[in-house]
This record gives structure tokens, C-alpha cells and sequence, in this order.
């Protein structure tokens, strides 16, 4: 592997703390990781992939800034990756999923902020990962109060754009939110100094739905029975959708996909067949995040569908193709991505119709409702989401937790319990 320690010096990182961070990450990876047994052969691409997310991938987006690439990193699925490309721009994901800089957040945030948010804030003041000093700029949303206060805080240390998601999907919201999209549209331009085309944006269009279609096709190979890939490296895929390049992500994960196609038609999996099949759904699964799909896998479980940003709701939906004009280009991308069904809205019964959904086509036996602590919208639409489940009859265990490992051993014992009541 290469040694990189040079590259960060000149990001100004934290070297000492850096090198804590990665070393600690490797043993952690190679318990929940590559111990599995049967792993598809592509999977060797994405380790790879996570081996250098801290190396190979920054050598590469420090390269495209020399090129005249704009970096926009990102925190959430509202931003439109399109609109990113078209400006000749590499939008990237950056949102914090470890417990490792949430101290350094806690010298300057609330405590009882979602750790999601003060991982990210505590990579960034710390100096302790690349992605908070590469970007040219970061964009934020308004999908929830933590978030968008903090993003105020943000702007002190670094260029900072914030999108306004509204707060329903209403005649006034979708007028909100289209507004909003073209303002990023010209915030893009303005920063790159590029104008974007019709023939521009149509391109980079039709390559976002590539990748939409790429990770579709990854999930519907798991709704076989039995899967032919475990829950642990299908999250690992939708992680790194954040962070590769865009056009060889696609090609990869096809290829994974090729390979699972086969294992498919010889009812091959990874586990044995009536395995109990569980989604989580709810919060992101942001990079490292890995401590719930470990321990219901360890518990004789497969994890087979994700309704989350890391998952479902990252892919679902196309935007439309062939729109003739920017106008109607833009439109179409404001229309697709106000589908997302994030907790942030009220009403959302889109979301509870989703889910039912998921339950029919991944023939799910038991539902994980995941929540980050503090994450109010989340932990408060469990409700209704849990009602909607009783009624249906469907096997529900709530979870609150946070990116540490204190509540492993309390986590694995209600899981398991959990497996024996769906069994």
C-alpha cells in the first residue's frame, strides 16, 4: 500500500490522530468483514475501495482539483448529484459515522446532538479526516433543527451552501423545493465556471440513474431466497456509492451484480435457505457504521433490505430521461428526488407505504426500526411505523443507539431474543 502520510501533511492533518483513527479500523474490518465465509469474488473491489477511501480516493479527487474539478462534499440525498456532474464537479459524501471524533465534537456541540452530525463536525475541527479538507465547498439541508443550526456553526471553518428542503410535499413545497434546485443550479455555476446545457445536465442524467439502476439491481438479486450475498457487504456497496467515482462504481458493482445473477439461478447463497430475512429500516448507515447488520448476522439473521439513505432510498426513482429543455430537465430532477421519503416531512405516509412494500418483495420475516440517538424525526415516525406493522402482523424491534460500542453486548442480546421470537 502506499504510503500517503505526505498527501496529509499538506491537507494539514493531524497525523498522529489520523494514523489512531485508520489503525484502529483495521482489526474492526477484519472481524466483521473478512471473516465472512462464501463472499462474492467482487467483493474484493469495495475492501479495496475501503482500504484507500483514505488514500487512493483523495490522491484521485486532489488530481481532478488540478484539473479544474470542483470537490462539493455533501451530507445528505437531497443534494442533486446531476446538477454536481454537470458543473464539471465531483460531489461526494461526507457525512461522519464513527465514534472516534465525537469527542472533539462534544468540546463545542451539545451532547445531546445525533451522533451522525457530531462525528462529522469532530472529523472536520479536529483535522482527523481528508474529506473535511479536500472539498471546495460543502453543501448541507434542512432535513432536521441539528443540522441546520450546526451548518451555521460550519460556515465558521469552512465555504458552506445550504439547500432548504421543506418541510411537506405540498403544492408549496414542491414550488420550494424546485426554486431551490435551481439555485444550486447557479450556485454550481458560479463556482466552477461552467454553464450547464441541456446536452450537459442530460449526460449526467442519464449517468446518476445508471448508478441508481446499478444498486437496484444489486438489491432485487437479494430478495432471492437464499441470498446470495450477506447484509454486512451490501451495505459496504451503498456506503462507497458515496464516495467512488461515479462510472467505475457502476461498472463494479454490475460486475458483483453479474455474479450474484449466477449464484441466483443455482439457488446458491450465503446463508441456508429460510434463514430468517430482516430489514432495518430508518437512519443512514454512514461510513463505519457497520455494529447492527454485524450483530443480527451473528445472530443467525440476514440483514436483505435497507430502507434508509444508505439503501433503498438512495436508488429509488429515476429521473426522468429526455426532458427537452434545462427548464424541464431541472424539474424532473427536483420532482424525483422530493420522492425520497425522509422523516423530515409531515405527513409521510409515503414512507409507511414504502416500507409495507419493501416487507412484500424482500419477504421480510422481522423489521429493525433503527434510530440514532437524538434523532428526534426518526425516533418519533417509529410510531406510526410501528402501528402500521402491528396491524399487519409483522415482528418490529425498535433500536436507539449511537456509534459506540457500550451497548454491543446489550444490542446482541435483544437481537437475539429478537430471532428467536421471528423463528
Amino acid at each position: 500500500m502506499e504510503d500517503y502520510h505526505g498527501m496529509w501533511a499538506e491537507l494539514g492533518l493531524d497525523l498522529e490522530r489520523h494514523d489512531e483513527f485508520l489503525d484502529g479500523l483495521g482489526p474492526v474490518y477484519q472481524e466483521i468483514y473478512l471473516s465472512q465465509k462464501f463472499r462474492p469474488k467482487g467483493m474484493e473491489y469495495f475492501d479495496f475501495i475501503t482500504s484507500e477511501v483514505h488514500g487512493m480516493r483523495i490522491k484521485e479527487l486532489l488530481e481532478l482539483k488540478e484539473k479544474g474539478h470542483r470537490i462539493v462534499g455533501t451530507f445528505c440525498v437531497y443534494v442533486p448529484e446531476e446538477i454536481v456532474m454537470a458543473a464539471n464537479g465531483v460531489w461526494v459524501g461526507v457525512c461522519g459515522g464513527a465514534q472516534f471524533s465525537i469527542p472533539d465534537a462534544e468540546k463545542i456541540l451539545p451532547r445531546n446532538l445525533c451522533p451522525l452530525v457530531k462525528s462529522a463536525f469532530g472529523f472536520m475541527e479536529a483535522k482527523t479526516s481528508p474529506y473535511y479538507q479536500v472539498p471546495d465547498f460543502f453543501v448541507g439541508e434542512t432535513t432536521c433543527d441539528g443540522k441546520k443550526k450546526v451548518w451555521e456553526i460550519f460556515e465558521n471553518y469552512v465555504p458552506f451552501y445550504t439547500m432548504e428542503i421543506p418541510n411537506s410535499k405540498g403544492h408549496v413545497g414542491k414550488k420550494l423545493w424546485l426554486e431551490e434546485v435551481i439555485k444550486f443550479k447557479e450556485k454550481m455555476e458560479m463556482e466552477s465556471g461552467i454553464s450547464i446545457t441541456p446536452e450537459r445536465l442530460e449526460e449526467k442524467i442519464l449517468a446518476v440513474n445508471r448508478k441508481r439502476k446499478a444498486l437496484a439491481r444489486l438489491f432485487d438479486y437479494r430478495k432471492a431466497n437464499p441470498p446470495p450475498i450477506s447484509g454486512k457487504d451490501a451495505l459496504l456497496v451503498s456506503q462507497i456509492a458515496y464516495y467512488d467515482d461515479t462510472h467505475r462504481f457502476t461498472e463494479k458493482v454490475n460486475t458483483i451484480c453479474d455474479e450474484l445473477e449466477k449464484r441466483v439461478r443455482k439457488g446458491v447463497g450465503v446463508v441456508e435457505k429460510g434463514t430468517p430475512r430482516i430489514m432495518i429500516s430508518g437512519c443512514p448507515f454512514a461510513l463505519p457504521f457497520w455494529k447492527i447488520h454485524h450483530a443480527v448476522e451473528s445472530a443467525g439473521a440476514i440483514v436483505v433490505c435497507e430502507e434508509s439513505c444508505v439503501g433503498t432510498r438512495y436508488f429509488n426513482n429515476l429521473v426522468d430521461e429526455g426532458c427537452p429543455t434545462l427548464k424541464g430537465k431541472l424539474k424532473a430532477i427536483a420532482d424525483r428526488y422530493l420522492k425520497i421519503n425522509c422523516s423530515c416531512f409531515t405527513p409521510n405516509e409515503e414512507r409507511i407505504k414504502e416500507i409495507a412494500q419493501c416487507i412484500e418483495d424482500f419477504r421480510i420475516d422481522g423489521v429493525i426500526l433503527f434510530s440514532l440517538q437524538f434523532c428526534l424525526t426518526y425516533s418519533i415516525e417509529c410510531v406510526k411505523v410501528r402501528e402500521a406493522l402491528k396491524r399487519i402482523g409483522m415482528p418490529v424491534l425498535e433500536i436507539e443507539t449511537d456509534y459506540g460500542e457500550q451497548d454491543i453486548g446489550q444490542l446482541q442480546t435483544r437481537i437475539e431474543a429478537f430471532m428467536e421470537q421471528i423463528s
